[in-house]
């Protein structure tokens, strides 16, 4: 185990904060698995302020005016790396996770999902849950988490209220729906666009950097045209990000078409309405044209690639290397719950599985599956650029937020077993492939070790 200052390893204060031992990270899509042994990373004030190797300790030390008792030392078997991305999570489904994977997804979202999310114009059960998605994501490694609440305002603000007191970083989206959607469960377009409206207001005169409004039209099926547009001004009037589905299933698609016959494909009717543009992120993209794939990455827009929701639901396989080869943006979403998890490392594995089939299925394509290199990119660094803050976080660049994970792969009841010999290469890769929150020992947001914060959560 690791020696560290103050038991927590914060930097609190203005007080540098040093971490050093083995750490891994991507540097950019065409470089994304980079290990370091030996090497130091300065924290203050939440950002990193230098990143450097041991043998350059004693001039670091003279240079920013710090002692040992400053440092975090890792262990045999630890490491750090950036902290997980979720581009793409629906925190009220998260009482359904591990539930209701029988139907495909028209239907699963009739029978479970809106009778679920329906429950939350009650604040009390809103709250309860909010606690623990926030406290079990926290727990998995997602230190980044683009949430999907419901149409109700007042527990939005909940999650967004849980979500400051966890430490976690968030986008938090007030669902939109005006049409084809249950009675209990839909809105007027004047009722949607005004709440909407207020709760970007409520988020932004917080003032809190981690916690962001997100546009949140649910998907065409249950927007209106009308609906759609004046989100997509509102998201140009407050330079707000944008977050919906887009080609999760065949039916869906074909669904779009009809409702929208104007429109040539399911993605043109999100660019008629300004709701492409360079902060949106689409999930799923599992049916796209090479058109469509293009107009994404016209308007620099990001997928969210969310492989257990994908095969649970029958929805297809998401060629996703093909995306992301065309030049657009890809993160991973564990689309909780589509997805039976909330833990972005195992949609890591699935990503590389989903792959793995796509190239069975056609061994004459010349694209190769994904390895856990460029998963390992897809939930950090990759995560950070499809939700339009690569700039600040998702891997370790002087300036960006010391956004982190720290590593134990001999921690208690650790899944993974390490033998004689083996390199940091292979313990990052049985991390990646077999690793779980129990190795997480440490989660850090801004600099802060919010792992700890978050567990008293559940007690207030």
């Amino acid at each position: 185990m690791s020696l560290y200052r103050n038991g927590n390893g914060n930097s609190d204060a203005g007080e540098i904060t040093v971490f050093l031992g083995s750490f891994v990270h991507a540097e950019s899509g065409n470089n994304p698995f980079v290990l370091v042994n030996n090497g130091v990373i300065g924290v203050q004030h939440g950002k990193i302020i230098f990143v450097d190797v041991e043998d350059n300790l004693d001039v670091l030390k003279e240079k920013f005016s710090f002692s040992g008792d400053n440092i975090q030392v890792m262990g045999q078997g630890e490491f750090i790396m950036p902290g997980l991305v979720d581009t793409h999570i629906h925190a009220p489904q998260y009482p359904n996770a591990g539930l209701g994977l029988d139907l495909p997804l028209l239907e699963w979202l009739e029978k479970y999902t809106f009778p679920m999310e329906s429950r939350f114009e009650d604040v009390s059960f809103a709250r309860a849950c909010y606690k623990k998605v926030v406290q079990r994501t926290v727990n998995c490694g997602t230190t980044t988490a683009s949430y999907f609440a419901t149409i109700h305002k007042a527990a939005a603000e909940i999650l967004a209220d849980i979500v400051e007191l966890s430490g976690q970083r968030a986008f938090i989206g007030k669902v939109n729906m005006d049409c084809y959607s249950p009675d209990n469960y839909c809105e007027t377009t004047a009722d949607s666009l005004k709440s909407t409206e207020e709760f970007i207001l409520n988020i932004n005169k917080r003032k809190n950097s981690r916690v962001q409004p997100i546009i949140t039209p649910r998907f065409a099926l249950t927007c209106s045209e009308e609906l759609m547009t004046g989100l997509g001004n509102l998201a140009k009037k407050y330079d707000v990000n944008i977050q919906t589905h887009l080609c999760e299933s065949i039916p869906e698609v074909q669904r779009a078409l009809e409702l929208f016959p104007n429109c040539k494909n399911y993605t043109e009717i999100y660019e008629k309405v300004g709701l492409l543009t360079n902060k949106s992120i689409m999930a799923h993209c599992v049916h796209m044209t090479d058109e469509e794939i293009g107009l994404l990455k016209k308007y620099s827009t990001g997928v969210a690639h969310c492989p257990a929701s994908n095969m649970c639901l029958l929805s297809g396989l998401c060629p996703i290397r093909k995306i992301h080869d065309a030049g657009v943006s890809v993160g991973l979403g564990t689309d909780v719950s589509g997805g039976y998890t909330a833990s972005i490392l195992e949609q890591m594995r699935l990503a590389i599985i989903m792959s793995k089939c796509l190239k069975m299925e056609d061994r004459s394509c010349p694209r190769e599956a994904l390895n856990y290199k460029e998963v390992f990119y897809f939930a950090t660094l990759g995560g950070a650029n499809a939700l339009s803050i690569g700039d600040k976080i998702g891997n370790f660049k002087v300036g960006k937020y010391f956004d982190a994970l720290h590593i134990d792969l001999a921690s208690a009841d650790s899944p993974v077993h390490l033998f004689p010999g083996e390199t940091l290469l292979d313990m990052v890769e049985k991390f990646i492939m077999l690793g779980d929150d129990r190795n997480i020992v440490q989660v850090f947001v801004d600099g802060k070790n919010v792992k700890k914060s978050v567990q008293p959560l559940l007690l207030t």
